[in-house]
């Protein structure tokens, strides 16, 4: 792995918080192992091996009973690592992919059969290369005949170019990490406000309120991302997710504990009708339907 890249910690704590039967972890990855499962060529960073076993493991220690795999740019468009987890996990996972343009029905259809249910597209600039919007245009429409959505992942001050192209998607899209907001200035931000317009503009966009750990400024235990998550969660209480991000990547600052990312949840789901919503009514209706 890379020499700044900070692994994932092996022991974490137990959270305090039991989340409700049924729960899913609903943004996780698996990364190699390399030797099985190369990294891409084109990679932006080489990450510590996280393999299916390893997640799995985590899984059942934090008191979850599925999880939603989602592709990550170290393994490029190459999504044999994540298809092989899903194999292994059978209805306890599945995943989220990312395809290039040439992607055909046969290819979308193996992927179905493992378990994919959503293709990825990642606009953070330091992440990945420019793609012609047209390309993932192109992409949605074929992934939309097998029942798929959309997951994107952007900064906030890419929303508003970005909100014509996710305008033309006929599929639900899932925004990642909250559309990655500037936490140091609070939940009246300008661009906050113009995230949560366009979520109220557009019900077939969802929001998955995780990432506290690369959002803080504050850290653990991340009290400056909780009013973000929050006011997602009670204004848009059934089409919001949430996922531990393990193991983490390109994490620079520390690595958390993923039992305390857990014990997040109370704090921002505070009643047990919106836990259970974000944790388990959600994730299934648009993964399990």
């Amino acid at each position: 792995m890379d020499a700044d890249y900070l692994p994932f910690l092996p022991n974490p704590s137990r959270p305090r918080f039991v989340p409700p039967p049924g729960a899913v972890d609903a943004h996780c990855h698996v990364f190699g192992p390399a030797t099985r499962f190369p990294y891409a060529a084109e990679r932006k960073y080489t990450p510590c091996d996280a393999p299916k076993e390893t997640l799995f493991a985590l899984r059942d220690f934090l008191g979850f009973e599925r999880n939603v795999i989602v592709q990550a740019t170290c393994h490029g468009r190459d999504n044999a690592a994540l298809v092989d987890a899903l194999t292994a996990a059978g209805e306890q996972a599945h995943g989220v992919a990312a395809v290039g343009p040439s992607i055909g029905d046969e290819d979308l259809a193996v992927m179905h059969r493992a378990g994919v249910r959503a293709v990825r597209f990642n606009f953070v600039r330091r992440l990945v290369d420019t793609t012609p919007k047209e390309a993932f245009v192109a992409i949605a429409e074929k992934v939309a005949r097998f029942g798929w959505h959309v997951v994107v992942y952007f900064e906030a001050e890419d929303l508003e170019d970005l909100a014509p192209f996710l305008r033309r998607l006929a599929t639900t899209i899932v925004v990642d990490h909250m559309g990655r907001p500037d936490v140091s200035k609070g939940v009246d931000d300008t661009l906050f406000r113009r995230f949560v317009a366009v979520l109220a503009d557009h019900d077939n966009i969802w929001v998955k309120v995780s990432g506290a750990e690369r959002l803080t400024l504050a850290g653990p235990d991340y009290d400056d991302v909780v009013p973000f998550a929050r006011t997602l969660v009670e204004t848009f209480p059934d089409r919001v997710l949430w996922g531990t991000d393990w193991p983490h990547p390109n994490m620079k600052s520390h690595m958390p504990d993923d039992g305390a990312l857990v014990d997040l949840i109370p704090r921002i789901a505070v009643d047990p009708a919106n836990q259970r919503a974000l944790l388990v009514d959600n994730p299934m209706r648009l993964y399990w339907p």
